[in-house]
């Protein structure tokens, strides 16, 4: 089954603003409340201005919608026009076949879609998955960037791992492929649980990968499972920096976090909320404007 073919009688539509850079997390926060993925382009490099973007079935969390759009307004002082473009499913999705050709990323990885006929790169780790409507494809800046810091720390040969907001389970399923160890994939939403769960299947990886629903540090059986050697947080800036003490407490004694979903101008924001904690900066990847952390957990803290 594609993870995109979600439930669908009725149409979708594509929800967007554009915006400038200090107020992309306020509304990307108000456009995942009803969208299941958000996607952030740029828009004018002049002028410093960002589309963010979701798609969603027509008419769902209206209510919903309109409260956070003006919370996002309130907070970061920019009021932006909501844009809606109508789609129907099946133009929806022969599109975003035509725009997701293979990914190959870093030395290691290719990322393919489902309708891809050619044979894969049998000298890369290929994950087959479909670009949709839970986050995670291999197109996206914060996601190359995992999949390059899981190269450069495959070496430590982490042994508990954890896919914090694991949205399609790319990050969990590289994991998985890469260093032949199991993997706990979380999510808040219940149908990237689900997504996460076919993807792993597809691959051939659902002895190794277990979904579940979950809240973050809340939620009991990820905090039941730790201390963790690797932690992937593919999320937002701020629920990052929220998080950085759990993140701290959870995180084995030389343990390894990669953090993404930042832009390169909130790295330093995100980086002193960690640094706080104890954590160490090893490295700092860019892909674009989107920043990935590699911090470590001192043996001795």
């Amino acid at each position: 089954m594609s993870l995109n073919r979600r439930r669908h009688a009725t149409d979708l539509e594509t929800i967007s603003v554009t915006v400038p850079e200090a107020a992309v997390e306020g509304y990307e926060t108000a456009i995942s409340t009803v969208c299941p993925t958000v996607g952030i382009f740029e828009f004018d490099e002049e002028e410093r201005l960002w589309r963010v973007e979701g798609v969603k079935d027509t008419g769902h969390g209206e209510e919903e919608l309109a409260a956070a759009l003006a919370l996002a307004a309130l907070t970061t002082g920019v009021t932006a026009e909501l844009e809606r473009t109508y789609t129907e499913t099946d133009g929806w999705l022969a599109r975003t076949y035509e725009s997701f050709p293979a990914q190959e990323v870093g030395k290691r990885f290719v990322v393919r879609g489902s309708h891809l006929d050619t044979p894969p790169d049998g000298n890369r780790i290929t994950i087959t998955l479909d670009a949709g409507m839970a986050f995670g494809s291999g197109e996206h800046g914060s996601t190359r960037g995992c999949l390059r810091a899981l190269e450069l720390i495959a070496y430590r040969k982490p042994q508990r791992i954890l896919d914090l907001g694991c949205g399609s389970g790319i990050l969990a399923m590289a994991a998985a492929a890469l260093l032949h160890r199991p993997v706990l994939a979380t999510d808040i939403d219940p149908w990237s649980v689900r997504i996460t769960q076919e993807n792993a299947a597809r691959n051939g990886l659902s002895q190794l990968i277990e979904a579940r629903l979950g809240n973050g540090w809340s939620t009991p059986e990820i905090r039941r499972r730790a201390p963790y050697d690797l932690v992937f947080a593919n999320i937002l800036a701020r629920p990052l920096c929220l998080m950085a003490k759990d993140l701290s407490r959870y995180l084995a004694p030389n343990g390894t976090v990669i953090l993404a979903g930042l832009l390169n101008t909130q790295v330093r924001m995100v980086l002193a909320a960690h640094q706080r904690c104890g954590l160490v900066l090893e490295r700092h990847l860019r892909e674009g404007d989107w920043g990935t952390l590699i911090l470590r957990k001192p043996a001795r803290f």
